[in-house]
């Protein structure tokens, strides 16, 4: 069974700093691309990052050069390291895999910025 599990949210203030993680089992971590969506109150979910088995990475425009996805195979752990961050930013932040044709969730950490 799949577990994902985020931590390392919390408030910043604009223009802070946050390390999110999602460690992984149930699965073979080293072989799926692994991704980070994030929800604010009332709109849809969307994609941030994604980072592909090879560490091929990818961001939505809104996050490019601010964020940065990262993985640690031996740790079966993505990370997601944002900076200068927005109020814009503030969402419920999950991590997502697909394993045998199932898509996964974990079951996301709260980023907040506010002054």
């Amino acid at each position: 069974q799949v577990h994902l599990v985020e931590s390392g949210g919390g408030l910043v203030q604009p223009g802070g700093s946050l390390r999110l993680s999602c460690t992984a089992s149930g699965f073979t971590f080293s072989s799926r691309a692994m991704r980070w969506y994030r929800q604010a109150p009332g709109k849809e979910r969307e994609l941030v990052a994604s980072i592909t088995v090879s560490e091929s990475t990818s961001y939505a425009d809104s996050v490019k050069g601010r964020f940065t996805i990262s993985r640690d195979n031996a740790k079966n752990t993505v990370y997601l390291q944002m900076n200068s961050l927005k109020l814009e930013d503030t969402a419920v932040y999950y991590c997502n895999t697909v394993w045998r044709g199932v898509v996964n969730w974990g079951q996301g950490t709260q980023v907040t910025v506010s002054s």
